[in-house]
């Protein structure tokens, strides 16, 4: 018995969709070929859209009479939120651009029947229109051929008596047609043998929304011709990429971009115009998605810093995240690396150094802490047999346990190191070596980190008990190893005392760490002070940038 098209529907959608990709992400990561093969579409999608599920949950949980439903627009508008401030790589921001465009139709609630299936196909158009303006260059063959032949067909079916789910079968079996297509239309796809991968989870997600507004589970394989039986495996659908026919799954198109780069970004509409045409002068695959002053923008660049300080230019950057390709033409899926070390930073100038120290990092703002999910992601991102883990935080050491723990069953090594703040987390990056053993570099890590004390400087909101005394609103507050210990005037006098008290035990150099509002006249008077009066003691100074604390202090 068909269901109607409300806010259960998209809650079983999404459900439905889950489970979906879940059986299916494997298989699409082997045939991700395009635009680079790092093999992750199937991931990245699978996670955005777990983002989206659990936004909806969250629209149910809050809604206010008990055992009743939100309406349609706040759950579908809820979908699309989340898949957009939890959009991963390339096919996931475009997933969330598609569901917002089919949010923008369905805002009112369709009646009757009739009214659902003509929302449905308007909502299946308007996504596809809207993810051909995300995205810089358009390209057929992809993921956007996919959805606009899904709207074609749901459109086919107006002006007789098909209902909501009719309509969204149709879309259904219009992708899948539209998806065997694809290796004709695009060269890299055909040279591969391969379906596009992002056209594959369009065509899961449709099937998904089809069960649930028809009520009958009928899961027809994705790539496959509806109604039909299925053929032979695609090239590497079967093979998978990374064997003797990965070779045959390469992009010809040598030579890319090193770098992808993500964040989400709060702008306006005019600063986000001018972000478009800079970074598309930087990289390629570029896509920005979103709206009502919150975006979330993809780009493949050689200058990660250069794509990160647009962002800054245009609005506030955050959920900053940088992965690096891997050695090799662009295309290729890269070998996987013996060695690789993930860090999470507060700040965009040490998402920046880190990743030029070779790290993949994961950028966050205060407040807003990864989730496990997110860290394991970046584990896989970094594409290497053994991972160092740099929480960086003593509050993510759960999280990263449970990351690590996840990684482990996949067949990566993790070691997690206990760093508690991004000045440790510098100081073992600095020793790492990947040519020695894995257990050694473990304990040079630990020990690099361990012998580093860390503090950190802060402003305080309103007045309460510490254990340096009473303090003020507007007092600086100086924390040494994560308790305060100095309450003064002004950062800089502050900052002195604090660096004071962590040189009277010993060290030999002084890390300074500079957040986004602070002078950098700050960063020579301090350097000064320890060299005037701490003899044969070193000092670095970084730019921490924005959502970095005012200021960190490291002493090695």
């Amino acid at each position: 018995m068909p269901y109607p098209l409300d806010a259960v529907a998209v809650r079983t959608w999404c459900g439905l969709a889950l489970e979906a990709l879940g059986r299916e992400r494997e298989r699409i990561d082997a045939i991700n070929v395009y635009p680079v093969a790092d093999g992750d579409t199937g991931t990245n999608l699978y996670l955005t859209l777990e983002s989206a599920a659990r936004a909806v949950e969250a629209a149910f949980d809050g809604h206010g009479s008990a055992g009743t439903a939100p309406a349609l627009a706040d759950a579908v508008g809820a979908m699309a939120h989340g898949a957009l401030i939890g959009a991963r790589g390339n096919s996931g921001t475009i997933l969330a651009q598609l569901l917002r465009g089919m949010a923008q139709v369905l805002v009112v609630s369709p009646a009757g029947e009739t009214g659902a299936a003509e929302a449905l196909r308007r909502a299946l158009r308007r996504a596809a229109t809207a993810a051909y303006e995300a995205v810089a260059h358009p390209v057929e063959g992809t993921v956007l051929t996919v959805a606009t032949a899904a709207a074609g067909a749901a459109e086919r079916t107006a002006g007789g008596a098909a209902g909501v789910a009719e309509v969204a079968r149709a879309a259904h079996r219009g992708a899948a047609e539209a998806l065997e297509a694809t290796p004709g239309q695009l060269a890299v796809l055909g040279k591969a043998g391969v379906v596009d991968a992002g056209g594959c989870g369009l065509v899961a997600l449709l099937g998904a929304l089809a069960d649930a507004l028809s009520g009958e589970v009928t899961v027809v394989p994705v790539a496959v011709r509806a109604g039909g039986p299925p053929p032979e495996p695609f090239g590497c659908a079967a093979a998978g990429v990374g064997d003797a026919a990965a070779e045959d799954c390469a992009d010809p198109h040598a030579g890319g971009p090193a770098f992808e780069v993500i964040y989400l970004l709060e702008a306006g509409d005019a600063e986000v115009a001018r972000l478009r045409a800079r970074l598309d002068r930087l990289g390629d695959s570029l896509v920005v998605v979103g709206g009502d002053g919150l975006w979330n923008v993809h780009v493949h660049v050689d200058d990660a810093g250069a794509a990160v300080e647009a962002g800054i230019e245009a609005g506030r950057p955050y959920r900053i995240r940088i992965t690096h390709f891997g050695a090799g033409p662009r295309g290729k899926e890269p070998a996987l690396a013996a060695r690789a070390v993930v860090a999470v930073v507060p700040g965009a100038g040490l998402a920046g150094l880190c990743t030029e120290a070779g790290a993949t990092t994961v950028t966050v703002r205060p407040g807003e802490p990864p989730a496990s999910g997110e860290l394991v992601q970046a584990i896989r991102q970094a594409r290497a047999r053994e991972v160092m883990l740099l929480p960086n935080d003593p509050e993510l050491r759960h999280t990263a346990a449970a990351a690590a723990e996840q990684a482990r069953a996949e067949g990566v090594r993790v070691a997690v190191i206990p760093t508690r703040s991004a000045v440790q987390g510098l100081a073992a990056l600095a020793v790492h070596e990947p040519g020695r053993s894995f257990d050694e570099d473990v304990v040079a890590m630990t020990a690099a980190a361990g012998a580093t004390r860390y503090a950190e400087l802060a402003v305080a909101e309103h007045q309460s008990w510490t254990m340096a005394g009473v303090c003020q609103a507007g007092d600086v507050l100086g924390l040494i190893d994560g308790d305060v210990a100095v309450i003064g005037p002004d950062l800089a006098r502050t900052a002195m005392t604090v660096l004071d008290r962590m040189l009277s035990a010993g060290g030999e150099l002084v890390t300074l760490v500079l957040g986004a509002d602070v002078p950098e006249a700050l960063g020579e008077r301090l350097e000064r002070h320890v060299r005037e009066r701490h003899l044969a003691v070193d000092t670095v100074v970084y730019e921490g940038g924005e959502y970095a604390a005012p200021l960190l202090i490291g002493v090695e």
